[in-house]
């Protein structure tokens, strides 16, 4: 016997029965030393099958995610990608940065969700005020929205995975992008992370604007 395809509309099909306008959300570029932290935002309001192949962007070749943003924008009933930078990132911390961008995301969409379905074990929505460094923290906008969290939601939820594919695709361009600029560190192909290229640049030529400083990077 095959392998029985995942039902990726599970969890959006009893909110959108009942209703609700479900948005998923995941981010992309937590664990990286340079470059932005990017949520994805991705709502459904009608039960329509999602693109054939859609899953969790990391199971899938960057080409395949690539072919997979044009369906998706289609399948959407809306969608929008939140960004914060590595200097935003030194100044809250990860933890309020995430919650930043999804609500920088969530800011962006035309279509207001009623239930957010969140890839992980916490909601991103919302988090500690007690920013370390004394910079006065943002406001969180959506706080109050109705909150699922999925633990591995990103291969179970078809609006979740969708938003982890396009922020990957949008951040994994930006730092090809950036890495013109900062050829030394290899980023067309790390991306950011900590890769054995990054991690010998930063200790023979130090961090630059795009590195997370607070992250005690070696070279600094």
């Amino acid at each position: 016997m095959g392998v029985v395809p995942a039902d990726l509309l599970e969890f959006e099909r009893p909110l959108l029965s009942s209703g609700q306008v479900v948005v998923g959300i995941d981010e992309v570029g937590r664990g990286a030393l340079a470059g932005p932290l990017v949520v994805g935002a991705v709502v459904l309001r009608d039960l329509n099958p999602p693109p054939e192949g859609l899953t969790d962007s990391k199971a899938l070749s960057a080409a395949r995610r690539e072919s997979l943003v044009g369906p998706l924008e289609e399948w959407a009933d809306a969608w929008a990608l939140g960004w914060v930078e590595a200097a935003e990132i030194d100044a809250w911390g990860i933890r309020l940065a995430l919650s930043v961008a999804a609500d920088r995301a969530l800011c962006a969409l035309t279509i207001t969700p009623t239930h957010a379905l969140v890839d992980g074990s916490f909601n991103l929505l919302r988090a500690p005020r007690d920013v370390a460094f004394g910079v006065t923290p943002p406001v969180l906008s959506h706080e109050d929205l109705a909150v699922t969290t999925l633990v591995k939601g990103d291969a179970r939820s078809a609006t979740i995975a969708a938003a982890s594919v396009l922020a990957k695709v949008a951040r994994d361009a930006s730092m090809v992008e950036r890495s013109t600029a900062y050829p030394l560190y290899g980023w067309h192909e790390n991306k950011g992370y900590g890769s054995a290229t990054h991690l010998a640049a930063l200790e023979n030529h130090g961090a630059c604007d795009e590195h997370r400083r607070s992250w005690n990077l070696p070279g600094l």
